[in-house]
């Protein structure tokens, strides 16, 4: 059985009322208009309140002589069409009142405050019997119908019970519904919250961590970059050493080379001396300081592979290989690893003064 055909006037008149209500709406005040409506030129329609209010605020100079009337009449434009509307003398006084426009009002009002119910009612007619009213529910077929169709039409055989109650019943179980809904509602909200949170947890550790992270291999780097400055400090003294006697031996082959090369020219010079008896006066010097200088022997001569600086040289691959092993373990913080290093430096540092007794 199909209802909403007895709705439809209903329906239709509550359309009709809101279209009405809404060209009865002053463009000034956004209400409905207030007696006396004056009609302007332009065929709008304003309160005649409104209608002064817009004329002194065009007119300051009116405004300010503080009467209701004017002599000269005045001019303000429609807010609906921008219209020019010229006053004469009686200023909004003299516009003509609308009195279809007051009277349609008065109707719309009473109209309005009619119960919706009470037409509602009126409406709810039976299509097999016209005259009679929606007055029970169908429990069986779930739809209301009217007593004739109880005993002689269609529900004859069903089960009925009052509209009112199942009215009642239906709009609890709907209120009971929404209820349920908007709790279920406010727990996924909740949720949604909790995995917010989560979130912004998971952001907060995650930034901490990476902190940890960055500190950690920072504070490796400094520790390679402080042992790699060691070992070069060690190759440089080595070098150095190594230098100097080199450097040293040097200086002492130089000086005897030096030495000789001035004591082979003195014997060359020696002779080439003509007189004999002169010669031989220097002759057995020079014999004695060759044979002296021939037989010299230096030591301190650098060892094979002195030079060789092979020692110097650093494996690294096995720390290489154990740097790469580096990886996260679970259940372990910073906070736990800081703890654990802590003890460790009290007792380093408590065990000089243990020792001290015993070292006098």
């Amino acid at each position: 059985m199909n209802f909403t055909v007895g709705f439809k006037p209903l329906l239709g008149d509550a359309h009709s009322m809101d279209n009405l209500e809404k060209q009865l709406i002053c463009p000034i005040c956004l209400e409905m208009f207030s007696k006396p409506v004056v009609i302007l030129p332009c065929q709008h329609n304003l309160c005649r309140k409104c209608a002064n209010d817009v004329f002194q605020a065009s007119n300051p100079l009116w405004q300010s002589r503080g009467s209701t009337t004017v002599s000269s009449g005045g001019r303000f434009r429609c807010p609906s069409c921008r219209h020019e509307v010229v006053l004469d003398r009686h200023g909004v006084y003299g516009l003509q009142r609308n009195l279809l426009v007051e009277n349609i009002i008065d109707i719309y009002k009473q109209e309005s405050s009619r119960p919706l119910h009470s037409k509602a009612e009126q409406h709810l007619m039976c299509e097999e019997h016209e005259e009679e009213k929606i007055n029970i529910y169908c429990l069986s077929c779930e739809v209301p119908t009217c007593s004739l169709c109880k005993v002689f039409g269609a529900h004859k055989d069903c089960e009925v019970a009052p509209l009112p109650t199942i009215y009642k019943r239906q709009k609890s179980e709907l209120s009971d519904g929404i209820a349920m809904l908007v709790a279920g509602n406010d727990r996924v909200q909740a949720v949604i919250t909790q995995m917010e949170e989560v979130c912004q947890t998971i952001e907060d550790n995650s930034r901490r961590q990476k902190q940890l992270l960055n500190q950690r291999f920072e504070s490796l780097c400094a520790v390679l970059e402080e042992r790699k400055g060691e070992l070069l400090q060690a190759l440089a003294r080595e070098q150095e050493e190594k230098l100097q006697r080199v450097r040293g031996l040097i200086r002492q082959y130089g000086d005897h080379l030096e030495a000789s090369s001035k004591l082979v020219e003195s014997a060359i010079q020696s002779m080439e001396e003509p007189q004999m008896a002169l010669y031989l006066q220097q002759a057995k010097e020079l014999i004695n300081k060759v044979g002296a200088m021939s037989k010299v022997e230096l030591t301190g001569r650098p060892e094979p592979g002195y030079e060789s600086m092979e020692q110097f040289t650093v494996s690294v691959e096995h720390v290489a290989e154990m740097l790469r092993t580096i990886d996260f373990q679970p259940g372990a913080s910073g906070e736990e690893e800081d703890e654990e290093v802590a003890p460790d430096g009290d007792e380093g540092t408590a065990g000089p003064e243990e020792e001290r007794p015993d070292g006098p």
